[in-house]
């Protein structure tokens, strides 16, 4: 076997769970193969070079072998090889997650709870009118 579809062979590969994800990647322009948006039915052969953007991380592999059929992760691994530049871009975005803040760290109020509206009720003195009238 020399040429695979390209959503055939990215389900192979194990890039994607399913072949219908593989096309749905594929039909929003996600996947590029030697630089030009495919389609699903684009068939591929060893030597083209394949770019995958997920979230904000675009990865760029070759493919080494075509296969069909979907199998271990071991032997999917032999399908293709990422290139250094994408392994550095990778490992980048993965320090820069690693030292990026918690979100939830941040929040310094949340919602109230039964004590806090007591105390804001206790504190509120009747003395204090929030209305321009004038009460004896």
């Amino acid at each position: 076997m020399e040429r695979l579809r390209i959503d055939k062979w990215l389900w192979a590969a194990r890039f994607y769970k399913t072949r219908s994800l593989a096309c749905e990647e594929i039909d929003k322009g996600r996947v590029h193969v030697n630089g030009v948006a495919v389609k699903p039915a684009r068939e591929v052969k060893a030597g083209d070079t394949v770019q995958m953007r997920s979230a904000n991380l675009t990865r760029t592999i070759t493919v080494l072998a075509v296969s069909d059929r979907r199998g271990p992760a071991p032997a999917a691994a032999l399908l293709f090889a990422e290139t250094p530049e994408s392994i550095a871009q990778r490992a980048q975005a993965a320090e820069q997650r690693r030292l990026a803040p918690e979100p939830a760290l941040s929040l310094t109020q949340g919602r109230p709870t039964k004590r806090d509206r007591r105390d804001t009720q206790q504190a509120k003195d009747w003395g204090d009118r929030w209305s321009a009238s004038i009460d004896p």
